[in-house]
Order: C-alpha cells, then structure tokens, then sequence
C-alpha cells in the first residue's frame, strides 16, 4: 500500500489546484453528506479546478454507512461518465470518507481519491491510514480494503463548523494517540479545555496527533503488528457502538471510543501493570466530557458477543491492545469473560 500525501493545509485552493494537476483526472467528483454539503462545500465552489465537478450528496451520520449508500455513490460515477481516469474528491467526515475511499477503491476496479476531512475525528483517524470501508449486517465497518488517498488535506477552519459533541468525538481518538505515545502528550491532552476550544492550540495537537498515526501506519500499514495500537478502546468501544445502534439510540464513534478507553486501561492496570493514577485520571476526564453509556449486567452476554466480531480476534478469541504504561503498548492481548465482566462492572461503577 503507498504512504498517502499528507498536507496541513495553509491554502486550500491553491492545494486542491496543484492535486488536480498531478492527477490529470479525465473528471472531478465531489462527494458529501447533506451536512458538508451545507456547511464546508461553498468552501470549494470558487475553486476554478474544480468548480464544475458535480457534487454527490449522501445522508449525514453512520446509519448510511451502508451498502445503500454505496450503491448510491457507484451509480452516481457511472451515470456521470466516470473513468478508471477520474478523481472523487471526499469532503466530509470518517463516514464520507470511509465509504468514499470504498467507492472510489471498488469503481472500476479502482479510481484515485482525495479525502478533505471536516471534522476532528476524520482528521485524526478516519482520513489517515488507507481503511475503507462500511458497516454490514448490524457491524461496523465490516466490508472494506486497505487503499491510502492520493492526498489527504487538513484543514482546520472546518473545525469551526462542528458542534461540542464532534468535537469531543474526534477528541477521543486524540486521547487514545496521546496514551499510545508519551507523558508529555498525554498531559498536554488533559488539560485542554474541550469547552472553550483554542482552535490554534488545536491545529498543533492535531498535528502531533496525525503524526503518531501516520508513525505507526507507516511501520505496519496492514495492521499485522504495532498497527493493532491504534486499536487501543475500540475493542470494546465498537460493541458499545453497536449495541447503541441496535437498541435504537446510536452515538457518535469517540464517544464508544472514550468509553471503551475506561473498559480497556482497567484491564491493562489489572493485566499488564498500568499505573492506577492515570486510569483515575483519564476516568475523571472521560466521564467530565462524555458522560455515561447506561448498560446493565443483562446485556453483558450480548456485548461480548459482539466483541467476538473485532476484526483483530484469531480463531473467536477477543483480542485486545492494553498498555504497560502510558507509550508501553502490548498488543495480542486477551481476556476471559470473568476479566471482561469485571471491566463493564467498572465502567458501570467508576
């Protein structure tokens, strides 16, 4: 898989003008969500080298992360002349660009893409990386391909169109980073005031963020090794995901990611030594900015059920990536159904 471009925007036309000149696509897409297309895309409308591309609007939020949508998309390249030449440009969040990486992945065997991401969370996870995907069968993310952007372009201004619950959302991930790299990092994550943003502080933390990433992908692009780090809390994040989406009350991805942050440390405190105080400290800061996730010991059963899904398990063994300390990653971790109960009995209670 090729390392993708990685720009941090200083002049999104003049970016985007130099992109389409490389690429020499035959034709331009434009791909967007109903909310993108409202809020971020005026944005690109005066950009001569793509100001004629049509624009393919989705629905916003996961629940058209589907095979529906897909469709929508791939019929839309076609009746519009699309070519194994053309370009799909994909402004929106990780949902637009995971199924806009798919899409443009799939079409004709394969188009280029460009990933404009406009939200925190896109931008720290969802755009770098190369995963494509959508969700399948009541699972997140189940079908996709490993196929990196031509480019993808951070621009922060976007930031500013999100609302406190997305910005907090990507924030999650951001914490996972900030756990998976350094004392420094992480410090510096839990002190920021997520309720009066500092959107210039915050391009810089988005920027050491995106470098952690693109660290780790670049040493394990097919997630066969330290690649699983970035995993860290979506074991159990993404059952809590999906458990919300079945019982008809879904929340946003950090959300389950920063829950499934508290299950995960308290297994690596009490399997692989993770000190107490910082498990207290990230609880307290979870739980300030993200609230609770109200489960009951009922629903235990159906929750691990849906960790046996995890695409990194082996032969129907949960795996985990827990944490010695703070940068101390341990992944291929596993835990019996004791130890998980014990984890949810913890998120329920701490």
């Amino acid at each position: 898989m090729e390392q993708q471009h990685i720009i941090l925007s200083q002049d999104l036309e003049k970016e985007l003008t130099e992109i389409v000149a490389q690429c020499s696509p035959d034709r331009i897409f434009v791909l967007a969500d109903t909310t993108t297309e409202r809020l971020c895309a005026p944005r690109l409308r005066d950009i001569e080298a793509i100001s004629d591309a049509p624009h393919i609007i989705i629905g916003a939020t996961d629940t058209y992360k589907n095979l529906d949508t897909l469709s929508q998309v791939w019929t839309a390249l076609g009746e519009g002349g699309a070519s194994r030449h053309s370009l799909l440009i994909n402004l929106g969040g990780g949902m637009v660009t995971d199924l806009g990486g798919f899409a443009a992945s799939t079409f004709k065997r394969g188009i280029t893409y460009v990933n404009i991401p406009t939200t925190l969370l896109s931008m720290v996870d969802a755009s770098v990386g190369g995963k494509t995907g959508i969700n399948f069968n009541g699972l997140k993310n189940e079908i996709g391909v490993f196929n990196s952007a031509h480019t993808v372009i951070l621009d922060t201004e976007f930031l500013r169109t999100l609302d406190h619950e997305n910005v907090c959302s990507g924030y999650a991930e951001m914490l996972k980073h900030g756990l998976i790299s350094n004392r420094k990092n992480w410090s510096e994550l839990i002190n920021f005031d997520l309720d009066e943003v500092d959107y210039k502080h915050l391009q810089d933390m988005v920027a050491t963020s995106v470098a952690i990433k693109e660290r780790v992908v670049t040493e394990d692009p097919l997630e066969k090794g330290i690649r699983k780090a970035l995993n860290l809390g979506h074991t159990v994040g993404h059952a809590f995901e999906s458990l919300a989406l079945r019982t008809n009350r879904p929340v946003l991805h950090g959300y389950a990611v920063a829950w499934g942050l508290i299950c995960e440390l308290y297994l690596s405190a009490v399997k692989t030594g993770f000190p107490h105080d910082v498990l207290y400290q990230a609880v307290r800061f979870i739980r300030e900015n993200y609230g609770r996730f109200d489960i009951d010991c009922k629903q235990y059963p159906e929750i691990i059920e849906l960790m046996t899904h995890d695409k990194k398990n082996t032969a129907g063994i949960i795996n985990f990536t827990l944490l010695g300390d703070i940068g101390d990653i341990r992944i291929n971790q596993t835990a019996d159904r004791k130890e998980i109960e014990e984890a949810l009995d913890f998120f329920r209670e701490g």
